[in-house]
């Protein structure tokens, strides 16, 4: 695969699609900035100071006008950024180039292959010979799941004298995570373990990240201190009261062109994203049904009025289906897909992409791909000639075909999180309060998240006198 980075005037870094989109793009983050009010603050609170002068973060979440804000935060209190996107195809490539030219090395563009998405996650993390990031912040765990896998690699190599051979595995992704190890090694054998050394901590935001982690936590093995930025209060009250409810599904009208009045629509998950997506449905005219694992799920659901089903039950009537559940691999498979009406619509809303069968999809014998918009494929079986119409080749569709969450609530809140967290993180370095352990975002600091947007939002708090605080 021939990569190379590319170096702006400033001689910073970078690898995007079109550097002649930086002057819209530049116009979209100040429109974003508007609507984060709390990011706004922390720079006009924390900015003289530099409390991030020194610091080097590599980001991974997704390039758009809205993290855009968040790197520009993080650089104006005087941190070094490298970031690329955690997911094929979430970037906004005029946000990438705005940022690329102004003020942080990017590596992400919409539609990458998976080699090129792994190639900018290992050039994010990449500060020269012998270095890492200080501090990561993350989005799904694969920027952290190459360090943990290197360390593997690295002490196996160590043992035996063996390099990590990606046709031990027959996923392509991991092949491809095993070829970018197995290189790096032969040049550092100790690349990662120097990694991880240097890093002092990780702001996490997705809940199935987060849950490894604990995971990691509880059996010894975490390498690292992460704040979790997931189950803050203003993260997890805000989405839920206030939320990423759309108008319409997210993508889907764009995507195909398909009119959702009078179809039947199967919500897999009904969590807070699927009630979202299931109350959007119902809103275009679909008769929603909903798919769920958990009784309580169910039995909300059900006091909304919404049939709650299994997808074998229903995967033959359906003209759309929408996954939300992001933890989960194997929600549809080739099997079920194999059952769908004609031209049955498939998509993810979750943040992970196994739960929708791709490889079973993509290796099928005798299957024909046919693109007929950007990230938009029919996959058409030979023996029934019958096929279905996959979003984002089964990867989150409100960032593949849309422009992602709205910034006012969503990104606001949980991009200043990510920052507190940074700060949190780097100001402590050096206490010991921050073991190798999962922590959430102490409360007086979420506290302050909140209190950072009301100033912008023309809010003021009443003060408790004495007798009240107490």
């Amino acid at each position: 695969m021939a990569l190379s980075v590319e170096r702006a005037a400033s001689r910073r870094e970078y690898k995007v699609k079109d550097m002649s989109q930086a002057d819209f793009g530049r116009l979209q983050i100040e429109l974003a900035e508007v609507q984060m009010p709390a990011l706004m603050s922390f720079r006009s609170v924390f900015g003289p100071s530099q409390p991030l002068k020194g610091a080097r973060i590599s980001g991974y979440l997704h390039m758009t006008p809205q993290t855009a804000v968040l790197i520009e935060t993080l650089t104006a209190l005087g941190a070094e950024v490298r970031w690329c996107s955690s997911n094929a195809f979430s970037t906004q490539d005029h946000a990438a180039a705005a940022i690329a030219r102004d003020s942080a090395a990017v590596f992400a563009w919409k539609g990458e292959t998976l080699q090129e998405y792994w190639w900018c996650i290992e050039r994010a993390l990449d500060w020269g010979p012998g270095s890492g990031p200080d501090l990561i912040v993350g989005d799904g765990g694969d920027a952290i799941l190459l360090i943990l896998e290197g360390i593997k690699a690295e002490e196996a190599y160590k043992k035996t004298g063996n390099l990590p051979d990606p046709a031990s595995t027959n996923n392509p992704e991991l092949q491809i995570l095993l070829t970018i190890i197995r290189d790096g090694m032969q040049t550092d054998p100790k690349r990662y373990h120097k990694m991880k050394e240097g890093l002092v901590g990780v702001s996490e935001a997705t809940a199935t990240a987060v849950e490894r982690l604990y995971g990691m936590q509880a059996h010894g093995t975490l390498l690292f201190p992460v704040i979790n930025v997931n189950d803050c209060v203003t993260e997890t009250k805000f989405q839920n009261l206030c939320g990423c409810r759309p108008s319409r599904p997210d993508g889907l009208l764009m995507a195909a062109d398909v009119e959702i009045a009078g179809k039947v629509a199967v919500v897999c998950g009904y969590g807070v994203v699927g009630k979202d997506r299931a109350a959007a449905l119902k809103e275009a005219g679909a008769r929603v049904i909903v798919t769920e694992i958990d009784p309580i799920c169910a039995l909300q659901a059900v006091n909304e009025g919404i049939q709650v089903q299994t997808l074998e039950d229903v995967v033959s009537e359906a003209d759309i289906f929408v996954v939300t559940a992001g933890s989960s691999k194997g929600i549809i498979m080739v099997d079920h897909m194999r059952k769908m009406k004609n031209n049955a619509i498939i998509c993810n809303v979750g943040p992970f992409d196994n739960a929708i069968d791709m490889l079973g999809l993509e290796t099928f014998p005798g299957v024909k791909r046919i693109t007929f918009n950007p990230q938009t494929d029919r996959w058409v079986f030979p023996d029934t000639q019958s096929g279905v119409i996959v979003l984002a080749e089964g990867r989150l569709v409100n960032l593949g075909h849309a422009t992602g969450h709205p910034c006012s609530v969503t990104s606001s809140c949980s991009f200043a999180n990510h920052a507190m967290a940074q700060l949190e993180l780097w100001m402590e370095r050096d206490t010991g309060k921050y073991e190798k352990k999962v922590y959430v975002l102490p409360k007086h600091l979420d506290e302050k998240v909140a209190a950072l947007h009301l100033g912008k939002l023309g809010a003021k708090l009443t003060k408790p006198n004495k007798e009240h605080a107490d």
